[in-house]
């Protein structure tokens, strides 16, 4: 017999971005018994439907030292207790990564023939979304430890990617080259500045029914800020017959992919 299903609220004083939003999916995961979560990133709030004692909930989100607190548990109602359709999440899913991974592809091409280390370092940070997507389709389904090992094999990646990137903008500096292609910058990056909206709409269907879409929903977000700023080089580019605001650009969008790809190292641990 099924045991009484329990909803319960924490607070998660310092959870304040995607990767410790995934951090605190990663850690219930080995828990039996939870039947869904709801992570309120602006909020700090985590809410659970499950069976058995909260003890155990606590105790894990405890070890994260992220600050949890207790702040409700009672009787779930039964329009509460609610199973995710995983079908239209994976396909949700599947055509985001594909936008992302066509772009990271679009974008690498036209950046090298281009010149432009903003365009290259926007298609990596593209390919690290798509990695991301990846990772939160295995989360649908999976044991933990394959989470990790995703988890681990991407933050590498991500890492060797973001360390090439820095190089190359030294390598720009120090030796003079030809001026990056500022229309192509411009045309290229106001592309992708589409298809990141057409994703965060996908997205923002699914933001209040599962933790990893709403994450996956503030990633997409900041690459439309990331698109904004490249779009913007391209236009110093052109008035300033510069390559350094393109320089600038892509070394500031590879700090952004190195420092995503430490937190999702900090996941696989």
């Amino acid at each position: 017999m099924r045991n009484p299903m329990k909803k319960t609220t924490f607070r998660i004083a310092k959870m304040d971005c995607p990767s410790e939003e995934q951090l605190v999916r990663m850690r219930l995961a080995r828990i039996r018994g939870i039947h869904s979560m709801q992570i309120d990133i602006s909020n700090r709030k985590l809410e659970i439907v499950h069976e058995d004692e909260d003890n155990a909930i606590l105790v894990a989100l405890e070890s994260l030292n992220l600050d949890t607190s207790l702040l409700y548990t009672g009787a779930a109602e039964a329009d509460t207790i609610s199973y995710e359709n995983q079908k239209t999440l994976r396909k949700t899913l599947w055509i985001v990564l594909m936008i992302n991974f066509s772009f990271f592809m679009a974008e690498m091409i036209a950046g090298l023939i281009s010149m432009s280390m903003g365009l290259v370092a926007d298609s990596l940070d593209m390919l690290a979304d798509a990695l991301v997507y990846a990772m939160a389709l295995h989360a649908v389904g999976g044991t933990d430890a394959h989470k990790k090992n995703i988890a681990r094999f991407a933050g590498y990646f991500q890492i060797l990617l973001a360390l090439i990137g820095f190089m190359e903008v030294i390598r720009r500096v120090i030796v003079v080259e030809k001026i990056p292609d500022s229309l192509t910058m411009i045309v290229v990056s106001l592309l992708a500045l589409a298809a990141n909206i057409v994703c965060l709409y996908l997205l923002q269907k699914s933001r209040s029914r599962e933790a990893h879409m709403q994450a996956s929903m503030i990633f997409t977000s900041n690459d439309i800020i990331i698109n904004t700023g490249v779009i913007t080089a391209g236009v110093l580019v052109y008035f300033l017959k510069s390559s350094y605001p393109d320089l600038i650009i892509g070394a500031i969008v590879f700090w952004v992919v190195a420092r995503g790809a430490y937190r999702i190292l900090q996941l696989a641990k």
